[in-house]
């Protein structure tokens, strides 16, 4: 593929359309269940989308430099997603498009000081940005990666997007960012499966770097799962649909899962990543069907 260094193409291709499902299904939940509650507010709604979206492309910038910087000679298994390596972005673009994507990340945020306490909500929004490097840097290298999407692709989200929405807190908010947590987690061990060998040479301790590859087929198959199980929560809330329907991605779950240990490694598995994908975004509209439904 021809991209001209530093062109708009170039930029889209390094933003990772396909990881941005992991930044909006956390905010769609949420905002579904604040619905369902009859509490929802538009506004807040679409900021919190607006910076969720931001930070996850905040953060595959912050990604790509850093391993660039790295001097990764991975391209192989690490995608053409890799501007930086590629030569499609100069280093030097790379850092400006990190602080403008922050710094408009950081003004939608500050456009929601009026719908929650500012001095936490302001708080929630530094520790976002720093842990949106230190996550590259350092936490990622340490068998942290899982817990900190639980953290920050899950909870942290649905509860704050729930908050500014709703303007209160419930049990089965906890529950939502606990499912989308364990949903999105599926895309980061789909990484750490394909790069499992890479990584082990290069020191990175993912979960599946130090415990292997049939561990890894696993926890990719029991977290999607796992997700779905904990949806009878919901069930027992009264939302008896929200449990019903996303069961339908079970099985395409698992039809993808077959389909990543057949392929086994290399950058074959890049496929996989779509799909994967894919397979959230379509639970999360069946969660969030459930939940306006029932």
């Amino acid at each position: 593929m021809q991209v001209k260094k530093n062109s708009l193409w170039a930029w889209v291709l390094a933003m990772r359309p396909k990881t941005l499902s992991g930044a909006m299904i956390p905010v769609m939940v949420a905002s579904a269940l604040a619905w369902s509650d009859g509490r929802f507010r538009l506004f807040p709604a679409l900021i919190c989308l607006i910076f969720a979206c931001l930070m996850q492309v905040a953060a595959n910038f912050i990604n790509d430099l850093f391993d660039f910087l790295k001097g990764s000679d991975r391209l192989d298994r690490l995608g053409p997603e890799r501007a930086c390596a590629q030569g499609w972005i100069s280093p030097q673009a790379m850092k400006w498009g990190i602080g403008i994507v922050l710094m408009f990340a950081c003004l939608a945020g500050l456009c929601l000081l009026d719908f929650g306490n500012p001095t936490v909500l302001i708080g929630i929004g530094v520790v976002c940005v720093v842990f949106a490097f230190l996550y590259t840097t350092l936490l990622s290298y340490c068998g942290l990666g899982d817990v900190l999407v639980l953290v920050f692709f899950g909870l942290v989200p649905v509860v704050v997007t729930y908050y500014v929405v709703a303007e209160q807190i419930t049990p089965a908010v906890w529950l939502a960012g606990i499912v989308c947590g364990l949903l999105i987690d599926t895309l980061l061990v789909l990484n750490n499966y394909r790069d499992r060998e890479t990584d082990r040479r290069d020191g990175k301790h993912t979960l599946v770097s130090m415990f292997g590859e049939q561990f890894g087929s696993f926890f990719y198959l029991s977290l999607g799962i796992l997700a779905w199980i904990l949806c009878y929560g919901f069930w027992i809330g009264g939302h008896r649909l929200a449990f019903v329907l996303p069961l339908l991605y079970v099985p395409i779950h698992i039809a993808t899962w077959r389909e990543m240990i057949q392929i086994s490694r290399g950058k074959e598995l890049n496929q996989i990543l779509g799909k994967t994908s894919r397979n959230m975004l379509l639970f999360a509209l069946l969660l969030v069907a459930g939940l306006l439904l029932s």
